[in-house]
């Protein structure tokens, strides 16, 4: 069974959308486990029917290193991002681990990323679902 990790930070709002569309598209097909920089986060994520779901920085770094897909917001590399709820150590782990990633570009801090155009947290979700996630999906039908 696919284990898809997704992880969020503070409300949990983009991470519980995900699994939201996840659930709705995979069905009982893949182990979906909810990631929290935060326990508040987590709970949210659980409420959108992920498997199971854990918080903090160690449940973070233990978790994506065992991973087939990552799913989560650019700032999850990025160390300190999130006002603080991003530790280095959670950047590194999720850089680094050898899952496939998927970030999707929303973040609050003060960056960019340079050619990337603004899309609605909805539009980019589909994106996600049937451009990446489309090969791991038994049929594209489950997909529209």
């Amino acid at each position: 069974m696919l284990r898809i990790c997704v992880i969020d930070g503070q409300g949990g709002g983009i991470g519980a959308a995900v699994i939201k569309r996840l659930r709705d598209v995979f069905e009982d097909r893949a182990d979906i486990i909810a990631l929290g920089t935060n326990a508040i986060a987590t709970s949210q994520m659980l409420k959108a029917r992920a498997n199971r779901g854990a918080s903090g920085e160690n449940a973070i770094v233990r978790t994506v290193a065992v991973a087939d897909l990552v799913i989560a917001p650019v700032s999850m590399v990025m160390a300190h991002a999130m006002m603080g709820e991003v530790t280095p150590r959670m950047a590194e782990a999720v850089a680094s681990c050898p899952a496939r990633k998927y970030l999707i570009p929303l973040f609050q801090e003060n960056m960019e990323i340079v050619g990337l155009t603004s899309a609605p947290l909805p539009h980019l979700i589909d994106a996600l679902i049937e451009s990446c996630l489309a090969d791991h999906v038994g049929s594209m039908d489950k997909i529209r």
